[in-house]
């Protein structure tokens, strides 16, 4: 995984090419931030889509915030079922081909969110 230079950008890099990418912001609205998750098309390495997930939420504005907004492929489950092992509250609906996932997100130090 690596991030671009503006630090709002997670690649999923495999082999010197980019396989997948994700737009990292903050929303506006307190303790919310907004992701949109992109995969190449074609054969991706096994995983690839989990890996992008968790760089996602890793990332230090992810890590700060209490909610994450994220859209992502409307047939894509395995990014959503990862979503739903890392996080609480998740919620998903279709928007034309993307999906809107909502999800609380877990603390590390087991603490969540008010």
């Amino acid at each position: 995984m690596t991030r671009s230079d503006d630090d709002q950008t997670v690649l999923i890099e495999e082999a010197g090419r980019t396989v997948a990418s994700a737009e990292v912001r903050l929303t506006g609205e307190p303790g919310v931030v907004h992701s949109e998750l992109h995969v190449e098309s074609g054969q991706l390495p096994g995983g690839t889509r989990s890996r992008l997930v968790d760089a996602v939420l890793e990332h230090p504005q992810v890590d700060e915030a209490d909610r994450l907004l994220a859209t992502m492929p409307l047939g894509d489950t395995e990014m959503l079922d990862r979503v739903r092992e890392r996080c609480d509250d998740v919620e998903a609906r279709a928007a034309g081909a993307t999906k809107i996932v909502a999800a609380r997100l877990d603390r590390r130090d087991g603490s969540l969110p008010s």
